[in-house]
């Protein structure tokens, strides 16, 4: 029997060897890609220990895995990769100020389970929304919060084992007395003490002598927690071994109590290595948190948006910042310890100091949000080259960190590095980095290597650790020796061989590793470049860069918050997450793991649940956009060849609307008979348990013709200017399907000093076309809309669009489809939405919507693009009371809800969210919903009744 055959017949789990799998976990956020054999996706953790003991049997190695965000290169190999984080996940017990979970139990996500009870997880990295507690405790995670609760070491009370072996039992302190019963019971678990025993005897001096002696040492094995005075605790050695020696299947750990408020200093000196001087000083005052940036990474955030300037702003001047937490039992208390800091730092003459007192919490978040946002922002600089990890979180001891950033500044510029943001954990001595290595040229390479180890030999120089949070995995574990020498990178080899002697256990990691500059996942990437439909601006024009754009951070992983990634949250697959899709299509690119290409079954079922909500453009750090990639596939995954009937009946509906409009009322009847419904559906690919939408018995445009101009385009309050021409947009779903939304919009548009128009023809922007990646046809269309639009262009005529989905094509996707279209960029200049078209017009009035409470949907397109300033402004100066969802996509996603076999996923996206709140909402809290889409699917699962803005401010101010 195969290891696949034997780990499908014995294992509770999802057993997968298929291309697309082994893609997908090729990479994590590193610079290294390992295929695996295989990967299993345990349904238990007795599930998990099955397919370990079916690998021992094939001698295949083993990998554990949780969030895949490891930067070291410690989550890829050649061998099986389990994956705990879809269903072990559960919290067992909860004891106090203690709890015991499974491995795959995300982070955010324990610490809600545990909010009631105002306790948490202390630990709490960058990743917080989607690493695992299985994989901090392999990494021994840190974060921010580590300057007031210290390591995932400083939190392991207990772990339940499986060594490699077979041999499963719970590990922590072990006191003398249960040493001795541990070895009088025999067998693997006493070979395995007692060699333990033997090993911290040997080397007693040594590693009481050579263990740098700082907060931030994450490198190497913790065998100092084996000595007598950490009480021989074999659960805290394991810490931070990155699944090297066994799998870990439970963790007891300890918990903190919720800081009940908290406020933020922020202090401002010359340049980032002053700021490094502070922070003995700083820490004096025992913060929460302890953070420095500088002002390459402000510079970046604002160019990125990572916050705009009403947040960046609030920075006190200067060159590099301390950011400085603060918690109390009332927020007086958390202020009154920021303002004594404060105080403390303006009376230093040797350092003048510029400081920012942060007393608002949404703006304290969102500063905060910019120091947790690094490494995506400083991913791609724009004009810069693209930066890589590699040596990314080196730490030394606090009291030094300002003269090692000189000196490590002066080392960046030694070798040509420029440009690279420094940021961290500065309370703890943790500098973060991302350099501009070139990994893609040989040389390069070799540049690469030597430059660290140029900086190991600096760090060890100052006492530190070549770590400080990420760990050795392939990085760093070639280097050990200079940090520690090579008798105690010895102990570490007997140290592996006690646990697995096999050598089996994610081997090359740690101990006997590869070299820093193999399996580099850009070195041997270089596939022939496509022609594609989209210009890909933002990637040198390059898809194959596109292709690589993804770093890893794996944020489209979280359960909550932002709009990425839906079919992900429902389905809990990496394949469907934007981080799975974005390493499948590399592969493809590369040709090794995926051989066919274009064609590839694997990447187009990854993409086929991919609801191109184009929330990742916005909420991937570095900006992943799956839709457009997924449009780009398909234009070439069928190209001469038959497509899906959904792409025939959906993706033309704009034409099949048109027809429908002779004679809309007979075509509702027939498509909705029971009997011709369900052929209608077959026919087009329509999932039968989805209600066709209904077309409306005239057409906005058809109205707007019988109608013809009624207002005068005067404005007669507020000065405005009179008569200016507008164009109002009749998108296909306004037109045929929501006219009043339309309607509305005129009588709106008239009332505030508008002389609206429309398009001279029936024209259309594209957007299903795109969405079903028939990317010539939406080429054709788009210059027939252009061409017609193109007098009102160029005469600056604003063009207002109900639909933000189609306001999207016009200022996003079709300058990437028609870049060398004058008209096109013209066009993506003068679209409007309408809060956009009417805040500036419509004045303050605080009696007109008192009362009025509205909970909104904002369509995931204008969440990408735009967003929801002007919309929110608008509803403020109407005295409407908004509450703005943040429960991701509506899962309707235009095509996508209704096509056959999406059903499942798109519902469910529904109900994680959207629909609870809209029932809870209440009768007398108005429902916004200015996607079509979003109004459907709510219809179609609560008794609500969606309207567009147009419809609301129709109501209140006309």
């Amino acid at each position: 029997m195969t290891l696949q055959q034997a780990l499908q017949a014995r294992v509770d789990g999802e057993v997968r060897f298929d291309q697309g799998s082994l893609a997908a976990y090729s990479h994590d956020s590193s610079n290294y890609r390992q295929t695996p054999v295989g990967v299993v996706v345990p349904r238990s953790v007795e599930a998990g220990a099955e397919t370990v003991r079916v690998c021992r049997e094939h001698d295949v190695p083993v990998l554990s895995r949780g969030g895949g965000t490891s930067l070291a290169g410690q989550c890829v190999n050649h061998g099986v990769v389990i994956d705990w984080s879809k269903y072990c996940h559960r919290l067992l017990e909860v004891d106090g100020d203690t709890v015991i979970v499974e491995p795959g139990a995300c982070l955010d996500d324990l610490n809600a389970e545990l909010a009631d009870r105002k306790l948490m997880v202390g630990p709490r990295p960058s990743t917080h929304d989607t690493c695992t507690i299985g994989g901090m405790i392999g990494n021994n995670s840190c974060g921010a919060s580590a300057q007031a609760y210290g390591k995932m070491v400083d939190s392991v009370l207990r772990l339940e084992v499986l060594t490699y072996d077979g041999e499963r039992f719970w590990a922590g302190p072990t006191s003398d007395e249960e040493f001795e019963q541990i070895l009088a019971a025999g067998g693997r678990r006493a070979e395995i003490y007692r060699a333990l025993g033997d090993l911290r005897d040997d080397g007693l001096a040594l590693i009481r002598t050579r263990y740098p002696d700082i907060p931030r040492r994450v490198s190497g094995y913790n065998l100092d927690q084996l000595l007598p005075e950490n009480g021989f605790n074999v659960a805290r050695a394991l810490v931070g071994s990155e699944s090297t020696l066994v799998t870990v299947l439970r963790a007891e750990i300890k918990l903190f109590r919720v800081p009940p408020h908290q406020s933020l200093a922020v202090l401002g000196y010359d340049d980032i290595a002053t700021a490094g001087d502070m922070v003995p000083t700083v820490a004096e005052h025992r913060p929460l948190a302890l953070e420095g940036l500088d002002h390459e990474l402000i510079d970046l955030a604002r160019v990125e948006q990572v916050a705009g300037p009403a947040v960046l702003d609030k920075l006190p001047d200067g060159s590099g910042w301390l950011m400085v937490r603060f918690g109390g039992d009332s927020k007086e208390e958390a202020d009154r310890r920021a303002q004594h800091l404060v105080d403390a730092v303006r009376e230093n003459d040797d350092h003048p100091v510029h400081t920012a007192y942060l007393d608002d919490p949404s703006v304290e978040e969102e500063v905060w949000r910019v120091r947790e946002a690094g490494l995506g922002a400083t991913a791609y600089p724009p004009d810069n080259p693209d930066t890589h990890e590699g040596w990314e979180d080196a730490a030394v001891p606090p009291e030094r960190l300002g003269d090692y950033l000189r000196d490590f500044r002066s080392l960046l510029h030694e070798f040509g590095y420029e440009h690279c943001s420094l940021y961290g954990h500065f309370g703890q001595g943790c500098v973060h980095t991302r350099i501009p290595f070139d990994l893609e040229d040989p040389k390069g390479v070799e540049t690469y290597r030597r430059f660290v180890e140029r900086a190991a030999r600096l760090v060890a120089s100052y006492g530190g650790s070549l770590s400080g949070e990420h760990g050795d995995g392939q990085s760093r574990g070639e280097l050990l020796g200079l940090m520690f020498g090579d008798e105690i990178v010895d102990l570490f080899g007997r140290y592996k061989a006690i646990w697995d002697p096999a050598g089996r256990m994610n081997p090359g990691k740690v101990v006997d590793p590869y070299r820093l500059d193999e399996n580099l996942d850009h070195l041997d990437y270089d596939p022939r470049e496509p022609v594609t439909f989209f210009s890909f601006p933002d990637d040198g024009h390059r898809f194959t860069h596109a292709a690589s754009r993804c770093v890893g951070i794996g944020q489209c992983r979280s359960s909550s918050g932002g709009v990425m990634c839906p079919s992900y949250r429902v389905t809990g697959e990496e394949e469907h997450s934007t981080r799975g899709r974005a390493r499948i299509l590399m592969e493809m690119m590369r040709g090794e793991t995926i051989t066919d290409g274009w064609r590839s079954t694997e990447v187009h079922d990854a993409l086929d649940l991919c609801l191109a909500c184009k929330g990742c453009k916005t909420d991937c750090p570095v900006n992943v956009d799956m839709a457009t990639y997924k449009a780009e596939f398909l234009s070439h995954h069928y190209r001469w060849r038959p497509r899906p009937p959904q792409h025939y009946s959906m993706g033309w509906l704009p034409l099949w609307a048109r027809l429908a409009s002779v004679a809309p009322n007979a075509v509702n009847k027939v498509v909705n008979a029971p009997r011709l419904s369900r052929i209608v559906k077959a026919a087009g690919g329509v999932d039968e348990r989805r209600d066709l939408p209904r077309f409306a018995s005239q057409r906005l445009t058809d109205w707007f013709k019988e109608r013809g101009e009624q207002g005068t385009g005067e404005q007669e309050t507020g000065g405005q200017a009179k008569g200016d021409r507008v164009v109002l947009w009749p998108d296909s779903f306004t037109n045929n399907f929501h006219p009043e939304a339309g309607k509305a919009a005129v009588r709106l548009l008239e009332a505030h000093g508008y002389r609206v128009e429309m398009p001279p023809a029936a024209l259309c922007c594209g957007l299903t076309w795109i969405s079903t990646g028939q990317l010539n046809i939406a080429q054709r269309v788009l210059k027939r809309t252009v061409g017609a639009l193109a007098p009102r262009l160029h005469a600056d005529v604003p063009v207002v669009v109900l639909e933000p989905s189609c306001a999207a094509v016009f200022r996003s996707d079709a300058p990437d489809l028609l870049p060398d279209e004058p008209d096109v960029k013209r066009l993506a200049d003068s679209t409007m939405s309408l809060s956009e078209a009417l805040v500036d017009r419509v004045e303050v009035a605080p009696q007109t919507g008192t009362g009025v409470r509205a909970l909104a949907q904002q369509h995931c397109h204008q969440h990408a693009i735009w967003g929801f300033d002007a919309d929110r402004e608008l509803l403020d100066k109407v005295g409407v009371e908004l509450d703005l969802l943040d429960e991701g996509c509506c899962g309707l996603a235009g095509n996508f809800g209704f096509e056959r076999g999406h059903f499942e996923v798109s519902t469910g996206a529904a109900a994680l969210g959207l629909w609870p709140a809209v029932e809870k909402a209440g009768d007398d809290t108005r429902i916004l919903a200015d996607g079509f889409s979003c109004r459907t699917q709510i219809e179609a699962g609560t008794s609500a009744e969606p309207v567009h803005l147009a419809e609301l401010l129709a109501e209140l101010l006309l």
